[in-house]
């Protein structure tokens, strides 16, 4: 079963594993499995913050 791709750059949904408009490569456009035990959540919590902060959102 394959997932629907996402480009990074021009936004455009597709199964491939390259973009063909832009030609770059796509990404998982879901997020990934939600795990009460995620050993890496604290950093990602963090770096979120942290780029909220720079973006003047918080």
């Amino acid at each position: 079963m394959k997932h629907i791709l996402k480009c990074p750059q021009c936004g455009k949904y597709t199964l491939k594993a390259g973009c063909s408009s832009c030609g770059i490569g796509t990404e998982q456009a879901r997020p990934p499995k939600y795990s009460p035990g995620d050993p890496y959540g604290e950093y990602r919590r963090a770096a979120k913050k942290d780029s909220h902060e720079q973006q003047g959102f918080i």
